[in-house]
C-alpha cells in the first residue's frame, strides 16, 4: 500500500509509520489521518509484524499539530468528521492487538500529542515537547486529548495543559506519567526499536489479551473490569503459547511462542 504523507517501513518482527511532512512539521491533515488509520489497519492484519513504532520524520517534529491552513475558513459542521477520523484511528491503535510505541522526536502538540497518547507506550527525545495549544486558536483539542490525557497524567495537571495550552519538556511529561521513557535524541529510535524487539518476542496473544484487559477494563468498575481480566485470562488457557512457555519454563530453554 502506497501513502502520500506516511512511510512504513516493515522490518520484521517491527514496523515503523513514520508521518512524513515535514515542511508542516508533520502536521495533520484529514488525508494524513486517514492514512494513519489505514497503515495501523494494514499492519495489525500482518502476521508478520508483532510491535510498531510511530514516529515524525526529521528532528524537529513528531507531529506539530493539526494543519490549521487547511482548515481555516470552515464551518463547525465540517469539522465533526475530522474529530470523528481521529477519533476512528485512535480507536484502531487502541483496539489493535499489537503494541505501539510512539517514538517522539521532537514537537508533539494537539493532534500529535491525542496521536501519541493513543499508542501503548510513549519513548521521547530530550528535545520533545508536548502539549495541546488548541485554547490558544479559541479551541479546545478535538481527537481525544479532553479525555485521554486525564486518564494518563490526573484530571488537574490535565486542566492545566488543556486550559493554559502551554508546552511542556520531555522531562516534565516524564514526571507527570505522559512519557514513558526520555533518551537522548541520537539514541531515541535505537532504544525505541529495542524495546519493540523486546515486545515483539513475546506470545503475541497474550500480549493481545493484556492490552484488550487493560485498555477497555481502565473506565469499567473495579467488578466488571476484574472480570473482563477473568475472561482474557481464560482465553490464554486455549492457545498453544501457553504450553510453550510452561514447557519451556520447566526444561529451562527459550520459549518458541506461536506466530500469530
Amino acid at each position: 500500500m502506497e501513502f502520500n504523507n506516511l512511510t512504513v517501513e516493515i522490518e520484521k518482527p517491527i514496523a515503523i509509520v513514520t508521518v512524513n511532512r515535514p515542511k508542516v512539521l508533520n502536521a495533520l491533515n484529514l488525508e494524513t489521518v486517514g492514512e494513519l488509520g489505514a497503515a495501523f489497519s494494514m499492519l495489525d492484519a500482518d502476521p508478520d509484524v508483532r510491535a510498531i513504532i510511530m514516529t515524525g520524520s526529521g528532528e524537529k517534529a513528531f507531529v506539530a499539530g493539526a494543519d490549521i491552513t487547511e482548515f481555516r475558513g470552515k464551518a463547525a459542521p465540517e469539522m465533526i468528521p475530522f474529530a470523528k477520523k481521529g477519533h476512528d484511528v485512535a480507536r484502531t491503535m487502541e483496539s489493535m492487538g499489537k503494541p505501539i510505541i510512539a517514538a517522539v522526536n521532537g514537537y508533539a502538540l494537539g493532534g500529535g500529542c491525542e496521536m501519541a497518547m493513543a499508542c501503548d507506550m510513549r519513548f521521547a527525545s530530550e528535545n520533545a515537547k508536548f502539549g495541546q495549544p488548541e485554547i490558544l486558536l479559541g479551541l479546545i483539542p478535538g481527537m481525544g486529548g479532553t479525555q485521554r490525557l486525564a486518564r494518563l497524567v490526573g484530571l488537574g495537571i490535565a486542566r492545566e495543559l488543556v486550559f493554559g495550552g502551554e508546552q511542556i519538556t520531555a522531562q516534565r511529561a516524564y514526571e507527570v506519567g505522559l512519557v514513558n521513557r526520555v533518551f537522548p535524541a541520537d539514541k531515541l529510535m535505537e532504544e525505541a526499536k529495542a524495546f519493540a524487539l523486546k515486545l515483539a518476542a513475546r506470545p503475541s496473544h497474550a500480549l493481545k489479551m493484556a492490552k484488550l484487559a487493560m485498555n477497555y477494563g481502565y473506565d469499567q468498575s473495579l467488578d466488571n473490569g476484574l472480570m473482563l481480566e477473568t475472561h482474557c485470562f481464560a482465553q490464554c488457557w486455549s492457545h498453544p503459547d501457553l504450553e510453550e512457555g510452561v514447557g519451556a519454563f520447566i526444561e529451562k530453554r527459550k520459549a518458541d511462542f506461536h506466530k500469530d
